[in-house]
């Protein structure tokens, strides 16, 4: 077994003597265990995970769905990109929800503007889906669809081959298609990316590499 335990653990007990695990000698990825509890991943602002080591290949079709919660009007939600200027990329913008292709010939962008900038920023569960189809790119939020015209029609494939990172990114890694550097705070939930038949749930607790990023433990209530 190489990835940690999703749970909380207290009164740990050895020889009969209780362990004193408010002041620890190390701390690595373990937070406070929260009174109430939702299914989700809970990010803290200041990270990102990052999954698929080996790189992501979009391609000319790719569908993401997943659920966010959150009190931020900024944050990166997914970015995958490549060397080149081939990427896709999720994020939000002033409490805008953007999704961002360039197949190779130039960057377009889907917006989901809602009603108030605090609308899908209110700490409660929203349901994204943004689909990429060749040159065709849309973006249905809690059920609404956007979808943009794509000047490129010619260019149809994103060319991708770098890990998927979610809540944020490293400093040294270049995002071709995210405009923002804030890492998301708040939690995330069902995170499924689907190519043909293919359907892939992705589990945060099996991230290569995890920062700010506490899986399968949402707090209740924002903190």
């Amino acid at each position: 077994v190489t990835h940690s335990i999703p749970a909380c653990i207290g009164s740990m007990t050895i020889n009969g003597k209780q362990l004193d695990n408010e002041s620890p000698v190390s701390i690595f990825a373990v937070n406070k265990c929260y009174e109430t509890v939702q299914d989700g991943t809970f990010f803290d602002g200041s990270g990102f995970a990052a999954l698929v080591r080996e790189g992501y290949k979009v391609r000319s079709d790719v569908n993401i769905t997943l659920e966010f919660r959150t009190t931020a009007v900024h944050g990166v939600l997914l970015g995958v990109s490549s060397a080149k200027v081939d990427a896709i990329g999720l994020e939000i913008v002033h409490g805008k929800v953007l999704f961002h292709v360039n197949n190779g010939a130039g960057r377009i962008t889907a917006t989901y503007e809602p009603r108030g900038t605090n609308s899908l920023c209110d700490g409660k569960w929203h349901k994204l889906q943004a689909n990429k189809s060749k040159h065709h790119i849309s973006l249905i939020i809690d059920g609404n669809l956007v979808h943009t015209d794509n000047p490129y029609v010619q260019s149809t494939s994103a060319d991708t081959n770098n890990p998927i990172y979610v809540g944020g990114y490293p400093a040294d890694v270049k995002q071709n298609c995210l405009t923002s550097k804030s890492s998301f705070r708040g939690c995330l939930r069902n995170l499924v990316l689907t190519k043909g038949q293919h359907t892939e749930l992705f589990d945060f607790s099996r991230a290569f590499d995890l920062r700010g990023v506490f899986p399968h433990s949402c707090p209740g209530a924002e903190h």
